[in-house]
């Protein structure tokens, strides 16, 4: 008896069938040209890490929930979470004195384990650019607009990038002067808009009426720029005006370059901001209930590396693009091979020199095998969907003809 588990899969991962294989790869091979193109040049990194690589900065994902190894000589390896941190470390190791900026792509996949939920898997396919060595909005905007001219390449509609700004919610923090684990509960009730719970945790704290105001409207935040007037009103400190006006900064370089429909802003997003140093953003649609993509500007990263590096970048989840395109009926099927060869013994050299040549000319060609004799080529290729055949007959030579439907 075949026990069960030989026949299941862990939690959080999945097997690609040719259909969606297929796709994938589609998607990756036009994400990877896109990148390329668009001056980008692509690095990898190993899928094990050691562990001590995604200390220091605070990362977006916490260590218990990460894959662990242990290597023979006692030290913690991890099944890489992030592919972002593995980029500081090559810069800040070995590209430390390459002429500036850096603009890097990547696509590979991490490996995330922590509480199952919709949407969210263990073994994840990413795919992401870094730029490295600028600061300032045109570098944000460099970024942001990759991110929507990507999903305009790969045909995605009704999609949104959200924008928020992590120093305006840290102005407020420091304005507040509250404490590391009161920041931690805003921070959660915040990012779930629980603004009961929210209201009732502020007026515990012991900070001005103004500042409990702000901090309560802040997921409400949310929309056109009518946000930022808003915002502007009711920001005192100047580390929010500051925040404020980088993303207006960031807004208008991408008005310029025509995608002010695509922007949204979410003063509300506080969810990273012990990683994150500036900017930061996320890509929505609406046939997901999560982001296919986020990023934002990351100051202090490389610096734990030996290498003090201003960086933005973002990453897109593959299989929730794959979802999204599916959704919006953007997928293909596998195309049919083109043409099915038949060969007579004696014939197999000159019938290898004609499907190489087809082959040239990115044409699909299949080998009609001994062991499908029990079907006739024609009702072979009927069933494939294969529109043509060419046998190689030793006595009658070359013979060529289309497949009609029955």
């Amino acid at each position: 008896m075949i026990g069960k588990l030989k026949l299941s899969l862990p939690e959080g991962v999945q097997d690609y069938l040719p259909d969606e294989c297929y796709n994938k790869r589609r998607i990756e091979d036009e994400i990877r040209k896109f990148f390329y193109l668009s001056g980008y040049n692509e690095i990898e990194t190993p899928v094990i890490e050691f562990l001590d690589v995604f200390a220091g900065v605070k990362p977006s994902i916490e260590q218990e929930h990460m894959f662990k190894l242990i290597d023979p000589e006692g030290r913690i390896l991890v099944l890489r979470p992030d592919i972002t941190m593995p980029i500081a470390r090559v810069v800040g190791t070995k590209m430390a004195n390459d002429y500036l900026p850096l603009r890097l792509f990547y696509l590979g996949n991490v490996y995330r384990y922590g509480d199952f939920q919709a949407g969210k898997q263990r073994e994840v396919a990413q795919a992401g650019i870094e730029l490295l060595g600028l600061n300032g909005p045109e570098a944000d905007a460099e970024v942001i607009a990759m991110a929507i001219q990507l999903f305009l390449e790969l045909g995605l509609d009704e999609f949104q990038i959200d924008i928020g700004q992590v120093e305006f919610f840290r102005g407020l923090i420091e304005e507040a002067g509250i404490a590391e684990e009161q920041v931690k509960e805003i921070q959660s009730l915040i990012d779930r808009k629980d603004m009961l719970a929210l209201e009732m945790a502020l007026k515990r704290l012991p900070i001005s009426d103004h500042v409990k105001d702000t901090i309560y409207r802040l997921p409400q935040l949310y929309g056109d720029n009518r946000v930022l007037q808003e915002a502007i009103k009711v920001s005192r400190n100047l580390k929010c005006r500051a925040a404020l006006e980088n993303i207006y900064q960031v807004y208008e370089i991408l008005k310029d370059y025509g995608f002010e429909r695509y922007v949204t802003f979410d003063l509300g997003m506080v969810q990273s901001f012990e990683f994150y140093t500036g900017i930061i953003f996320r890509g929505i649609t609406r046939e997901l209930g999560y982001p296919i993509c986020g990023g934002g500007r990351y100051d202090k990263l490389v610096s734990e590396f030996g290498c003090d590096l201003p960086a933005t970048g973002f990453a897109v989840g593959i299989k929730r693009l794959l979802i999204a395109l599916e959704r919006q009926g953007k997928l293909e099927e596998v195309p049919n091979v083109d043409v099915l060869v038949v060969v007579e013994d004696g014939q197999r050299r000159e019938a290898h020199k004609l499907m190489q040549h087809l082959k040239s000319k990115n044409k699909r060609v299949e080998m009609f095998l001994p062991t499908n004799r029990s079907i006739s080529p024609l009702d072979y290729a009927r069933k494939r969907g294969i529109p043509k055949v060419i046998e190689f007959k030793e006595n009658q030579g070359i013979i060529e003809y289309e497949v009609h439907p029955e």
